[in-house]
C-alpha cells in the first residue's frame, strides 16, 4: 500500500470518527497528506464520555447550513493538552495555549485552526442544564478563567477527569451537576481576555509567538497578517516583537524554515526522500526560492549540503 492510500486511509476514519462523536465537519490539511496526523479515541471516567484527538490539521471546520444536518448534544468543554490553536464561532476568536480551557456549542459554524501539532480532549455537556445554568447571560462560547476560583475549580474537576480512572456510573449526574453549576462564573469576561493578553509584553509575548511559529512551519500560508490574526494583535505589534532584537517575522520564520529543512537534509533515516519534497514539508512553495535562501544562508546548495554531511 502506497504512502498517500494509506494516508487517504487515516484521513477518512479520522473524518468518520470525528463525525461520529462531535457532528459533520470537515477537515483541510495544512500541508502534504502523507504528514497527516489525525488520532481520535474515546474513553469514559464516573460514566461520563470524553474525546480524545491529536491532530495536525489545516484547519477543522463546521459550516451549519441546515440545522437538521447535526447533532445538537449541548456544549463541549475542551482542555487543550498540548500545542497552540485558536477557535472561532458567533463571530469571536478565541486562542488557546497548553492547559487552557474553552467552552463551546454544538450547534452553529466553528473553526479550529491547530498551529502544528495538538491535544486535546472534550467533555460533552447537556445543553438544557447548561442553558439553565447559564440563565440570561448571553456568552455561551470563551475561555475558561484560571484567576477565578470557579475557573480554577473546573480547570481541577477536567483535569482529574481527564486521568482517565474509573469512576461509578451513579455519579453521571454528580459530576455533570458539578461542572455545569461552575460554568457561569468560571467564563472569561471581555475585560479578563483583555488583561490576560496585556500580561504577555515583550519576551514573553515574543516567545509565545515564536513557540506558534515554530509549530506552524509546515503551513504554506504561514504569514505577519495571519498570525496577527490569530493572535490578536496589530501587524505593526508583531512586527515591533522582532525589531526589538533587530530582527523581523519573516525573516524568523525562514530561518526556521531553513533549519527544518537542513535538519531533514541531514537525516539519514530521510536519505531517500527528495530535497523537493523536504522544502514543500517545511512550507516552501518554489523550490527554486527554496535552493537560493539555503545556499545564502548555508553557502551550499541544499543538494551538495546533504552531500557534504552524509559523507
Amino acid at each position: 500500500m502506497g504512502i498517500q492510500q494509506s494516508a487517504q486511509q487515516g484521513l477518512d476514519t479520522w473524518n468518520r470518527d470525528l463525525r461520529a462523536m462531535c457532528g459533520h465537519f470537515d477537515t483541510e490539511l495544512a500541508f502534504n497528506r502523507s504528514l497527516f496526523i489525525g488520532e481520535f479515541s474515546m474513553l469514559s471516567n464516573g460514566g461520563l464520555p470524553l474525546a480524545s484527538l491529536r491532530t495536525n490539521a489545516g484547519l477543522i471546520k463546521r459550516q451549519v447550513s441546515n440545522p437538521d444536518h447535526y447533532n445538537d448534544q449541548g456544549f463541549f468543554l475542551v482542555r487543550q493538552r498540548a500545542g497552540y490553536s485558536t477557535s472561532v464561532q458567533s463571530g469571536q476568536r478565541v486562542a488557546l495555549a497548553p492547559g487552557q480551557r474553552l467552552l463551546m456549542e454544538t450547534v452553529g459554524s466553528i473553526e479550529i485552526t491547530p498551529f502544528g501539532l495538538i491535544e486535546h480532549t472534550s467533555l460533552s455537556l447537556p445543553r438544557a442544564q447548561v442553558c439553565k445554568q447559564m440563565g440570561s447571560q448571553s456568552k455561551t462560547f470563551g475561555k475558561i478563567s484560571s484567576s477565578k476560583a470557579c475557573g480554577r475549580m473546573l480547570h481541577v474537576l477536567m483535569d482529574q477527569l481527564c486521568k482517565g480512572s474509573e469512576g461509578a456510573e451513579d455519579e453521571v449526574e454528580a459530576l455533570q451537576c458539578a461542572f455545569v453549576s461552575l460554568l457561569g462564573s468560571a467564563l472569561e469576561q471581555d475585560d479578563d481576555a483583555r488583561d490576560d493578553t496585556s500580561a504577555l509584553q515583550g519576551n514573553n509575548l515574543r516567545s509565545y509567538v515564536q513557540k506558534i511559529i515554530d509549530e506552524s512551519l509546515s503551513q504554506p500560508g504561514l504569514s505577519p497578517v495571519g498570525l496577527a490574526s490569530r493572535l490578536n494583535i496589530s501587524v505593526r505589534h508583531l512586527y515591533r516583537l522582532f525589531e526589538e532584537q533587530d530582527d523581523s517575522v519573516c525573516r524568523y520564520i525562514q530561518r526556521a524554515r531553513l533549519k527544518r529543512s537542513a535538519d531533514d537534509l541531514t537525516n539519514p533515516f530521510l536519505r531517500s526522500e527528495s530535497i523537493t519534497s523536504i522544502a514543500y514539508k517545511w512550507g516552501f512553495t518554489d523550490s527554486a526560492h527554496f535552493s537560493r535562501s539555503f545556499k545564502k544562508q548555508f553557502d551550499l546548495s541544499p543538494k551538495a549540503f546533504r552531500s557534504s554531511r552524509m559523507a
